[in-house]
């Protein structure tokens, strides 16, 4: 359960003020534990963070935001970041 409320999550606030449950790593692979790790929020809205510093700031995304990023990420739209 989160720690604050809805009103109170914003972007870039301290992601441990969100709580210890929840965050999944669901990108992570073979990179030495540094990945991204993802949370539900309870209003629809995505946390994400970086797994190496659990306290730092946490990105706060739209549910809208998200399923775009990752419907472009699916069709090619990020290639231009690999390699």
């Amino acid at each position: 359960m989160d720690r604050v409320s809805n009103d109170d999550i914003y972007n870039g606030m301290p992601a441990a003020a969100l709580g210890p449950d929840g965050w999944r790593k669901p990108w992570s692979g073979g990179n030495g534990g540094s990945c991204v790790e993802a949370k539900r929020l309870n209003d629809g809205r995505v946390a994400l963070r970086q797994s190496t510093d659990p306290d730092g700031p946490a990105l706060i995304y739209t549910n809208h935001e998200i399923t775009t990023f990752i419907q472009g990420a699916k069709a090619g739209d990020a290639d231009f970041l690999l390699g």
